[in-house]
């Protein structure tokens, strides 16, 4: 089981709303919140890799706190990297600056496959560390674990690196599903092995991002993805942990996301909430979900759109606010700031 939570963190705003239960306010964070928009964060990260960057602790704590600190969000999320397990186990994998993941022998046989093995605690025994390091920093604030979804970490190994059509992966689903099956089942123990270290640290919540299965049609998430993704949230259900899961552009796959075991369903910008919640079926918190071309447009243009949204949230038990997808490098940290500020000052009905 996941290590018992001290009162002021197990009735923080963000887990009562991770559990469906009402807040106190709207909790507030934003995905990619540590990142380039963060003058502190490319001081920090100067001359120093992605990669390299999650392996060192006192590095990983530095930049986790940092958007903890500057706007007062309602949690904090790891600073990790969602193909990080794989190249701390040895995998030949690196994040090119403006491109992203890029594998220099991509996997197209079953000897590709035998190259992701097992992540092991002493792969990511500086992850342990930062965590111990983090909650102990963090006090009442909740730290968010997090792991890359079986497809999406597939699509980077098939396809080379990132791609936008996804026809290597899919050309594997359906030419070959017995090698696809193999790769998507170890890469979903990679997942479990890298959110169960991450949770006995100490987090009090996962994310699992399934970034690019907005790609698929319903019918071939079911066949090919679902399973996958299920084994992963069924395999730390015991930790009691709230289990969130997002995509891009998975409108239509929302309530198959619900479905394969998420606690909390994240929703992108092009889906209202109140339509998202119809869609999920059950109900269940949502997260999300301000389009972050906004953050652009002006105060007086953003403030409708926390409305409206607010408003929307209503309609699920429970509403985690955050950007439909993640933060841009260019964007403003003061409009992020008051974006947090305006939220939690906001009336959550009882």
């Amino acid at each position: 089981m996941a290590p018992t939570l001290p009162p002021s963190l197990d009735r923080s705003a963000y887990l009562l709303a991770a559990r469906g239960e009402r807040p106190p306010h709207t909790p507030v964070w934003f995905m990619r919140q540590a990142g380039r928009a963060l003058p502190e964060y490319r001081a920090a990260r100067e001359g120093v890799s992605m990669l390299e960057s999650c392996m060192r602790p006192d590095l990983v704590v530095e930049l986790t706190l940092q958007p903890v600190r500057r706007y007062g969000v309602d949690a904090a999320i790891l600073f990790s990297d969602i193909v990080f397990p794989l190249q701390a186990a040895g995998f030949g994998i690196e994040i090119k600056p403006g491109v992203g993941p890029v594998v220099a022998d991509p996997i197209r046989d079953a000897a590709g496959v035998a190259r992701v093995r097992p992540v092991t605690p002493a792969d990511v025994s500086f992850t342990t560390e930062a965590v111990q390091q983090l909650v102990s920093e963090l006090g009442g604030t909740p730290l968010i674990g997090f792991a890359g979804a079986p497809f999406t970490v597939a699509s980077y190994l098939v396809e080379g690196g990132p791609s936008k059509d996804f026809a290597k992966t899919k050309a594997m689903m359906h030419g070959d599903p017995a090698l696809w099956h193999a790769l998507a089942d170890r890469l979903a123990e990679v997942a479990i092995a890298y959110l169960s270290v991450q949770i006995e640290a100490g987090a009090s919540a996962i994310q699992l991002f399934d970034s690019w299965a907005g790609g698929l049609s319903p019918r071939d998430y079911e066949r090919f993805v679902m399973p996958h993704t299920a084994k992963v949230f069924a395999a730390i259900e015991h930790y009691g942990v709230p289990r969130v899961h997002f995509g891009v552009n998975t409108g239509e796959l929302l309530g198959l996301m619900s479905a394969a075991g998420a606690d909390v369903v994240g929703v992108d910008w092009r889906v209202p909430l109140d339509e998202a919640v119809r869609r999920i079926g059950t109900p269940k918190p949502v997260q999300g979900n301000l389009d972050p071309a906004l953050l652009f447009a002006g105060w007086e243009a953003i403030e409708p759109e926390l409305d409206r949204i607010l408003a929307e949230g209503k309609a699920a038990p429970a509403h985690i606010f955050n950007l439909g997808h993640g933060v841009p490098p260019d964007a403003d940290p003061e409009v992020l700031r008051r974006i947090t500020k305006y939220v939690q000052a906001a009336h959550v009905p009882a």
